[in-house]
């Protein structure tokens, strides 16, 4: 088998992510983009989107990290918009979209027609917290968002085989239905609640971050599997056990949750990066399929698809945000109080993304030996809704926010309460350190317990100082100046112990040694910006 297109692939996807990074367009949008004109590139193969890859290896640890770095707490807070976008909207939609598909679409079947609904129901996990995240959305929107993403792929994948039952003739009754979406999404939820305390005993037991590591690399693999070997939601299982994790992830040794979020970090960039340069390089396999359909006639069935997408997202959207309010003065006394531009931003992030395409892509070729009706239609009419949604909402969303004046995160605030939380927890640690100086087992020389407030001092100050005066000359607030100067110092430290390596007056392993200690002191010198996290 020959590597070098997969090694390509993944190289080139990670140097267009890497440029998306430095431009105003983000990352899932270029992607596509690139893709789409990369295929019909001399000399670039033909990559075929696997749903056999895609759902069971490359979904569950893009869903994990998505689940890990929620929170817990605001999704609870947010159940109610959170379960009726993620699993509401998404029958909603797998209805609605299917019935109007049938009466646009001749000569296509309603079964069928409710199978590409099924399939273009769940607005994609990546794209909308990628975009979340970098326009700066207010807390609460953004969780609900997240929040729907992480479960609307469990409602759709459960719709879709309900909805392939009936169009290959299996004879599913709606009671069926129900009690096959009822088992999947219990089984899936009840597999995830078995799963979370043991693997959180064994990550916390494991005394080795190395092996700890290699156990969250484990994890969304071994509880997707677990839950699908039972047919039930394995994306409801990996969303139930990473929220755990994520939630309980201060009881892990230090060593492991620094290994953790680098190690993470990178395999969601190479997975994101190539499943969205994936989505582009499509476009041939799905062009030639279509067959006997015209260019002009499908491009129309396309335009159509997309059209009814996007309204019937904003017809749920509207009356759930709403109705609930009108009905409930509980609802009102608990919620926020909310106007007409947040359901139109929730509206409007309709973004979908590979989950879909691998759906459609796992359509099978025949039923009951004859092929299944219009299957290359509805794989065209997914990947064109993808892609209309991810360039027309994706790059008209930022400018749709300025206009509505969506208010971003208040970073002073958020300051505030950092420095708050922090000055709380240096008070308490002050007072444990003064009462273990006072036992004799615990003696140090003076210079060294000054140190130990030094450090503590340090950590309460440093966020004050962010919210503090500013340097006229350079624009820094004192701790952003220290940051600096203490990067420089270690900069120069460093310089000098490679020059000594060099002159062989000490050698490589002392000097990996010299330079990990520095590279530790840097790191807790150094704040990482949350544009680069």
């Amino acid at each position: 088998m020959d590597a070098l297109p997969l090694v390509a692939l993944v190289a080139g996807s990670a140097a267009v992510a890497g440029v998306a990074r430095r431009t105003p367009v983000a990352a899932p949008l270029l992607l596509v983009a690139v893709g789409l004109g990369a295929a019909y590139l001399p000399g670039v193969p033909e990559y075929t989107l696997d749903p056999g890859v895609v759902l069971p290896l490359v979904l569950p640890p893009l869903l994990y990290t998505a689940a890990v770095d929620s929170s817990y707490l605001d999704l609870r807070a947010n159940l109610r918009p959170v379960a009726l976008l993620s699993v509401g909207y998404v029958l909603f939609a797998t209805v609605v979209v299917g019935w109007l598909a049938y009466l646009i679409v001749p000569d296509l079947p309603l079964t069928a027609a409710l199978v590409l609904g099924a399939v273009i129901a769940p607005p994609d996990a990546v794209a909308a917290t990628a975009i979340a995240r970098r326009l700066g959305l207010p807390s609460r929107l953004t969780t609900v968002l997240q929040g729907e993403s992480l479960v609307n792929d469990a409602t759709a994948i459960t719709a879709y085989k309900v909805a392939l039952a009936a169009a290959v003739g299996a004879g599913v009754s709606w009671a069926e239905g129900l009690g096959e979406f009822a088992l999947a999404s219990v089984g899936g939820i009840g597999v995830g609640l078995v799963l979370m305390v043991p693997l959180h005993w064994l990550r916390t037991h494991l005394k080795e971050a190395l092996l700890q590591n290699t156990l969250s690399l484990l994890i969304p693999f071994v509880a997707y599997a677990a839950a699908e070997r039972v047919h039930a939601s394995g994306v409801l299982a990996v969303v139930v056990v990473a929220l755990y994790l994520g939630h309980r992830s201060w009881q892990v040794d230090f060593a492991t949750r620094l290994q953790e979020e680098a190690v993470w970090k990178m395999v969601s960039f190479i997975l994101e990066s190539t499943v969205f340069a994936l989505i582009g390089l499509q476009l041939p396999f799905v062009l030639r399929g279509l067959g006997t359909y015209g260019g002009g006639e499908a491009a129309w069935y396309a335009v159509a698809v997309f059209v009814v997408v996007v309204v019937v997202r904003f017809v749920w959207v509207f009356p759930a945000t709403f109705l609930p309010r009108v009905i409930s003065s509980r609802i009102r006394e608990r919620e926020p109080d909310t106007d007409w531009t947040a359901p139109v931003v929730v509206g409007w992030a309709g973004m979908r993304g590979v989950v879909s395409l691998a759906i459609a892509f796992s359509i099978p070729l025949t039923a009951h030996g004859a092929p299944f009706p219009a299957r290359n239609l509805v794989l065209f009419l997914t990947f064109t809704t993808v892609i209309a949604t991810l360039v027309v909402q994706g790059l008209s969303l930022p400018p749709l926010i300025r206009l509505l004046r969506i208010p971003g995160r208040d970073t002073h605030a958020e300051t505030l309460a950092e420095a708050q939380a922090q000055n709380e927890a240096s008070q308490a640690a002050e007072k444990l350190l003064n009462s273990m100086l006072a036992d004799e087992d615990n003696e140090l020389p003076e210079p060294l317990a000054d140190r130990l407030r030094t450090v503590m001092a340090r950590r309460r100050n440093a966020v004050w100082e962010r919210l503090g005066t500013v340097n006229e000359h350079t624009g820094e607030s004192a701790d952003d100046t220290y940051r600096r100067l203490a990067r420089a110092m270690i900069g120069a430290e460093r310089s000098v112990f490679v020059e000594l390596r060099d002159r062989r007056r000490i050698d490589d392993e002392l000097l990996r040694t010299l330079l990990r200690r520095l590279d530790l002191e840097e790191a807790a010198a150094y704040r990482e910006e949350e544009g680069d996290s």
